[in-house]
């Protein structure tokens, strides 16, 4: 094993610990050595991006491509990063990492990801089957896909991509917020209550998934159940929030009905379209 092997491995177990500053800190120090090295730059571009330093995430994963990767985890991650800027490289990094490495889930999933959002419905979606396919247990690749489908306005299939994504890991509350969105849309009303309110338990600070909670808990007639979601977002609201949280108090206090249309016409609608428009 290579001293880059070496640091790598390090901050990657830093990584998966959740510990990114040290991860980060531990990259930095290795780019003395390595700054010739993209997977150095496209490992720390991670770790700088979680810890919410976009502009220097961006130029580490610029580096990293201008020093022609091969390796198509490092491609896929890259291109991947870039995207997250509209960066138009972005596409020929996932495509090449796709095409030379075929049999990686990851490398299938990220670009099927990408063309999701970018609307070619058909040619993602034919991607993220074939990581499915690859990789049936990944529930990062069963969300994506759902997400797919959602974007091609399907649903159905849509719904249940989603459902598995929850089964293999319950404890996600973004999955769960966006199937209970998707639960909504496709007329399926007490199931996606169930599901929004549930999302909203596990995304505490989440004042628009406790909104949407409360307005589909009241159209279902859980009304308890629908004026704690208010409260709970009302506690975590910023000022810039204020003006939602009354107008949902002013559906609750309205009926049933009101609740439902609120949700079905207005927030439900508009909260999944930008929500599947995001890279989780």
């Amino acid at each position: 094993m290579t001293d880059r092997d070496e640091l790598l491995e390090r901050a990657l177990t830093l990584a998966d610990e959740g510990d990114w500053q040290s991860s980060a800190e531990l990259l930095r120090e290795g780019l003395e050595s390595f700054d010739d090295e993209a997977a150095v730059h496209c490992w720390l571009g991670v770790a700088e991006r979680e810890l919410g330093l976009d502009g220097v995430a961006y130029e580490r994963f610029r580096r990293a491509l201008a020093l022609a990767p091969t390796d198509p985890y490092v491609l896929a991650t890259v291109g991947s990063g870039l995207a997250r800027f509209d960066d138009p490289d972005a596409e020929q990094a996932l495509r090449t990492a796709a095409l030379t490495a075929p049999h990686l889930a990851v490398t299938r999933l990220l670009y099927g990801a990408y063309l999701a959002r970018e609307g070619y419905e058909e040619q993602a979606l034919e991607e993220l089957n074939a990581a499915r396919e690859l990789d049936p247990d990944d529930p990062q690749i069963a969300y994506e896909l759902g997400a797919a489908f959602a974007m091609a306005d399907r649903m159905d299939p849509a719904a249940d991509a989603l459902a598995d994504a929850v089964r293999l890991d319950p404890e996600d509350g973004w999955t769960r917020v966006v199937f209970g969105l998707v639960l909504v849309e496709g007329e399926r009303p007490d199931e996606g209550a169930g599901e929004l309110v549930s999302g909203a338990r596990l995304r505490e600070d989440d004042v628009e998934a406790q909104l949407a909670a409360a307005l589909a808990s009241a159209a279902i007639g859980r009304d308890g159940t629908a004026y704690e979601m208010l409260e709970r977002a009302r506690i975590r609201a910023e000022e810039v929030d204020q003006a939602m949280v009354l107008a949902v108090e002013d559906r609750l206090d309205g009926g049933h009905q009101a609740a439902a249309a609120m949700l079905r016409e207005d927030l439900g609608p508009n909260l999944l379209r930008r929500r599947l428009s995001e890279r989780p």
